[in-house]
Order: structure tokens, then C-alpha cells, then sequence
């Protein structure tokens, strides 16, 4: 179920304060994501969340993970550079390497971060930039296809991550000869599922396989990492997954493979993004044109440019209107931005109450995978994100951007 948790009159003050379009995220609701998956996973050995930057990389957003006693998942130089700049060291910070410039390995390693593998490959890359650390993380692919019961989760086979298990044999065998100590699996197999059995399921491979690789190595498991996956509702018929049901369900498959936790055990991380922030922020934006040919089309000043994802997957994101929620939604949109693209369209035969023009309209589920997905496209800029503060005040946490920051690199 899309995020109703505040009232028209916080969107409606914002918008008085700050030109549309813009993101709006709420400090509350995303403090208490961070302390109800702290809660759910209490249980587990040094547990850890490491956000995932790319699903919102702002400082400020970062800086509230921070105190909440969450790490950094980083996987580019530019949010290497932030989480440097916030503070983040050692292992407080987990790169995931994908095919980057070895110069960013030299980077991780000055900051102490926990590296994770994408491939054999790597380990040369890494012995030749910033040298083989005591202990290590490698990401598995088992191939194939991810079910749960009947349903196709996700395509392993497909993707372009991970080790083979064979692989992982070969190449910690060769890490331990290089200096590794221990060594830490992750895995990422299916994509924003609020199915509450997948983390369980997925936390049940890579336990066995863990704990199997300990005894084929000789080396020891220091962590387990399930990585993100767990998603949101975005649709309005959709369950929101239980993240203390999740919890949970993970420690018994913990326990059936380790025995009962304890100290210096097997630990436990995460590398949430969607989870943590997306139903916490808002696209604002104002209708400002309508045109009816075949269509009812309903033009708003927000575009692709400030959420891509309807554009680029054909995403739902709910949309409603201020000062309309109750009304009876009767009329058909095309709900369309500016770019001179016709896949620029937030929904597309949605049902909404008579919107006017001048009406404000908020696209829900934007706090992740939105502003950061941004593009300048078209000459379109990226807009402002906005933090509305636990204290109940708005403070821009980003402006947005100028003609002058679009030319900003251009030699005319």
C-alpha cells in the first residue's frame, strides 16, 4: 500500500515554500525503517545494514543512516568520495565491485572498506590496487532461475553478477594462499519482492553454501551478506512485507545450519535501499496542462527527467491529488511530463478524481530510485529534494538544478 502517512497539509506547506517540482522525504518515517530493521535483525551477530547509496545519494539522507548506526553500500567513486566526506570508514563501508576502474579498488582499500568480488578476475585487480585485505566478501550467482514455490522470483542465469560455485572453491582457495584470513558471501537474486520467504530462502543458500565452503577451504565464514531485494508496495492492492516476520524466519534457517547465535558468530548485513527510503519520499508536482484528442492527457511540470522509472519500466507509482483524496476517482489520464519523449507518462489510463489546473499532485514511492535516476535529457534539469524534518520544518537538502549547471561542462 503506498505511503499515506502524511496529510495534505505537508505536502500543500512545502509546495508554498519551495517551486514545484521537487522531492519531499520524510526524516521520521525513515528513522523508523532503519530501527525496525535494527529490531528485526537484533538477534544476529554483529548485524549491519548497509544502505545502498545508489538508491538515494544525498549526504543528509546518509548522514541520518549514520546515526542510526547503519554503514554505507558503495559502488562508484563518486560515492566512495561521500561516504568519505560523511565519515564512513573501514568497515562501515562495503564496496561492490562491477566492472570499475581498478583505480577505485585503491580507493576502497585506503578506507578500510569491506570489498566485495564480482568475479575471479578481480582478485588480480585487487592484489595489484590497494593489495588482498584478511578478509573478503565474493558475490554468488548460482545460475538459472530463483523460485519461490511455483513463482519465477528472479533470473540468476540472466545476470551479469557473481561468481560460480566452482569459481568460489578456486578462488578462495587462491585468496587464503594470498593472505586472506576469512571471507564473507553475498548474493542478490531477486528484485523487490515483498514475498516475506525470499530473504529466508535466500539466507538458506548461502548459509549452506557458506558453511560448505568453510570446510572445502579451510577457511573461516566471518559474514553472511543478503544484500537488498526486499521490497516495497507500490501498488495499492499490494502487502507490504513484515520485516520482523523476515527477521525471524532468518534466524531459524540461522540456527538450523549454526546452531543458536552467539558472539563471534557467523554475522549478518544487508545492503537495503528501497526498503529504507523509497515509501518515505514523495515526487510534488502541479498539473499545469490538459489536452484531450483520443486521450485525456494531464500535464504536470514533473517529467521523466525527476523519475524515471514509469519511462524506463513501465513502473506504478500511485498518484493522488491534494485536497481530492476522497473524491471519486471518474476520470481516465494519461498523466504526462515535458520531454519530447512518449514514454514521458507517470501513468498511463489511470483513474483519477477531475483534476484543475494549478491542482497539487503528489507521485508516491519516489524515495528511491528517483532523484537518482535523474537525467538531463532534452535540456530537462534535475529538481530540488527537500527534507521535511522530524522537528516539522522543510530544509532543502539539494537545489535544483540551473541552465547554468547544465553548461557548467560545455566549451562553446
Amino acid at each position: 500500500m503506498p505511503n499515506f502517512s502524511l496529510p495534505d497539509a505537508v505536502f500543500e506547506q512545502a509546495a508554498s515554500q519551495f517551486p514545484t517540482p521537487f522531492h519531499l522525504y520524510d526524516e521520521k518515517g525513515i528513522r523508523e525503517r532503519a530501527r525496525a530493521l535494527n529490531a528485526a535483525f537484533s538477534w544476529a551477530p554483529a548485524f549491519k545494514e548497509y544502505f545502498a547509496v545508489k538508491a538515494l545519494p544525498n549526504p543528509q539522507i546518509l548522514k541520518i543512516f549514520q546515526e542510526e548506526g547503519c554503514g554505507l553500500d558503495c559502488s562508484s567513486e563518486c560515492e566512495l568520495l561521500m561516504a568519505e566526506k560523511l565519515g564512513f570508514r573501514g568497515e562501515d563501508i562495503m564496496f561492490s565491485a562491477n566492472a570499475m576502474p581498478p583505480s577505485e579498488f585503491d580507493h576502497a582499500r585506503k578506507l578500510g572498506a569491506l570489498i566485495n568480488l564480482d568475479d575471479m578476475s578481480d582478485i588480480d585487480t585487487l592484489a595489484a590496487h590497494g593489495g588482498i585485505p584478511e578478509t573478503i566478501c565474493a558475490r554468488f550467482n548460482p545460475g538459472g532461475d530463483f523460485t519461490l514455490g511455483t513463482a519465477i522470483m528472479g533470473s540468476p542465469g540472466d545476470s551479469k553478477y557473481g561468481w560460480t560455485r566452482e569459481q568460489l572453491v578456486k578462488g578462495m582457495k587462491r585468496l587464503k594462499e594470498m593472505g586472506v584470513k576469512r571471507f564473507g558471501l553475498h548474493a542478490f537474486l531477486a528484485s523487490n519482492t515483498t514475498d516475506n520467504a525470499y530473504y529466508p530462502k535466500l539466507a538458506g543458500i548461502l548459509f549452506e553454501l557458506g558453511d560448505a565452503l568453510s570446510k572445502e577451504c579451510s577457511l573461516p565464514l566471518s559474514f553472511i551478506n543478503l544484500s537488498g531485494g526486499v521490497g516495497i508496495p507500490y501498488r495499492p492492492d499490494q502487502k507490504a512485507a513484515d520485516i520482523a516476520a523476515i527477521g525471524a524466519a532468518v534466524k531459524e534457517e540461522y540456527i538450523r545450519v549454526f546452531g543458536q547465535p552467539k558472539p563471534g558468530g557467523v554475522a549478518i548485513k544487508t545492503e537495503l535501499g528501497r526498503f529504507m527510503t523509497g515509501p518515505n519520499g514523495w515526487l510534488i508536482t502541479h498539473a499545469i496542462h490538459e489536452k484531450k484528442i483520443y486521450k485525456n492527457y494531464l500535464g504536470v511540470d514533473a517529467c521523466a527527467s525527476n523519475l524515471m522509472r514509469p519511462a524506463m519500466y513501465g513502473a506504478y507509482h500511485h498518484i493522488h491529488v491534494c485536497g481530492k483524496r476522497d473524491a471519486a476517482a471518474d476520470t481516465l489520464y494519461d498523466v504526462t511530463g515535458c520531454l519530447c519523449e512518449n514514454n514521458d507518462k507517470f501513468a498511463v489510463d489511470r483513474a483519477l478524481p477531475k483534476v484543475d489546473l494549478g491542482d497539487l499532485m503528489v507521485i508516491h514511492d519516489t524515495g528511491a530510485h528517483g532523484w537518482a535516476m535523474g537525467y538531463q535529457y532534452n535540456g530537462r534539469l534535475r529538481s530540488a529534494e527537500i527534507l521535511y524534518t522530524e522537528k516539522g520544518d522543510f530544509r532543502m537538502i539539494r537545489r535544483a538544478e540551473t541552465p547554468q549547471d547544465y553548461f557548467a561542462t560545455l566549451e562553446f
